[in-house]
């Protein structure tokens, strides 16, 4: 069952041979119109060169970036998230003025909140108090430009909590119990297939509740296409379901980035 949704590029994860600034028209020039990324700096509040200088690579690729994860730390050692960090909250309230700032300026929409893992010490529900507490927070700030937060479940990390849509699903209800709408599920579904959730039911009982997808093969981390999951059903029963929103491509490329495309239909590249 085929299905018609848009791709856009996680340029955080490919063109990585290239610098940041140039991977936006790398997409472009591979028939993308869209992209998203990781927070593409080192600080939580970046300079305002260096704002610019980001904002001007998009606009100048002709792109539009449709997702921005805010800040979450040192990825590279194991850093998930400052949501639910005690010690860091004014690092990341910062941060979301700066994410939503760049949001816009170039029309993105959705701002990913990764959660944080757990902290040594401290009470996990003392960090669910603070992160219910610092997502009412980011959906009021994304709200001011029509944006939603996402919240995603993510494998690979042993200390972050949120492993299933489930899991996801109750912090953001709690989240809209304090009278937000605006904050949705982040469906990567190599995450969710890796923590053994069952994604046909997560499709089949909540994809009303997904506000944005990302997808990657499995085992690898791959392109779709090197591994074993049934990728485009699964797409394709979002769609059915309602789903009409982007699909990100968040994998590892095998080869070179350009040359992992070739399973894309050029029509589904593009913002039309």
């Amino acid at each position: 069952m085929a299905h018609s949704l848009r791709y856009d590029v996680n340029c955080s994860i490919l063109f990585t041979e290239l610098p940041l600034l140039e991977r936006p028209d790398a997409a472009k020039q591979a028939g993308f119109g869209a992209i998203e990324l990781w927070w593409p700096f080192t600080q939580p509040v970046p300079s305002e060169r260096d704002v610019d200088a980001l904002v001007h690579a998009v606009q100048d690729a002709g792109v539009t970036l449709v997702g921005l994860n805010f800040f979450a730390g040192d990825m590279p050692a194991g850093d998930r998230g400052l949501v639910s960090w005690p010690g860091r909250s004014s690092e990341l309230r910062d941060n979301i003025e700066a994410a939503i700032g760049i949001g816009e300026r170039v029309g993105c929409r959705e701002f990913n909140a990764l959660y944080g893992n757990r902290v040594d010490g401290v009470a996990p529900e003392e960090q669910d108090e603070l992160a219910v507490e610092n997502l009412v927070l980011a959906a009021h700030a994304a709200a001011r430009i029509g944006g939603t937060v996402l919240l995603e479940p993510v494998s690979g990390a042993p200390a972050y909590p949120l492993k299933t849509a489930d899991d996801a699903l109750a912090v953001i209800d709690r989240v809209q119990g304090h009278g937000v709408a605006n904050v949705g599920l982040l469906a990567d579904l190599y995450h969710l297939a890796v923590n053994e959730d069952d994604v046909d039911t997560v499709i089949a009982e909540h994809a009303d509740r997904v506000a944005h997808v990302q997808i990657a093969d499995n085992p690898g981390r791959h392109e779709p296409g090197t591994g074993n999951l049934p990728l485009d059903q699964q797409l394709a029963d979002l769609e059915a379901a309602g789903y009409s929103g982007w699909v990100g491509l968040e994998y590892k490329p095998s080869s070179a980035s350009v040359d992992s495309f070739a399973w894309v239909e050029r029509a589904r590249r593009s913002v039309a």
